[in-house]
């Protein structure tokens, strides 16, 4: 099974920015779309960003502008960068390959707040 470790969430402030890092076991990344999903508390998990095998993305409207996807197939890692950072950005950020969905890491816990 593909391990995912995610890392790169902490505190910072509203404006702020942080970069995740998604890393892979095997070379998934380079066989399947990946997408960073985010769970806040009470609420249920959701999709904020995936990047096809063709490197096309798309965002939930709620970060366009402000996230970027992108993956280093040699390096076997997703990164996901944000910017312009809100309160309502703060959860806990996870990533999947979406030909073995379901299979999640342990997430990075991002919070936003002054």
């Amino acid at each position: 099974q593909v391990q995912l470790v995610e890392s790169g969430g902490g505190l910072v402030q509203p404006g702020g920015s942080l970069r995740l890092s998604c890393a892979a076991s095997t070379t998934i990344f380079s066989r399947s779309a990946v997408g960073w999903y985010r769970q806040a508390p009470g609420k249920q998990r959701e999709l904020v960003a995936r990047i096809t095998t063709g490197g096309d993305t798309d965002y939930a409207d709620s970060v366009k502008g402000r996230f970027t996807i992108s993956r280093d197939t040699t390096k076997n890692t997703v990164y996901l960068q944000m910017s312009s950072l809100k309160p309502e950005d703060t959860a806990v950020y996870y990533c999947t390959a979406f030909l073995t969905f379901g299979n999640w890491g342990q997430g990075t816990q991002v919070t936003v707040s002054s």
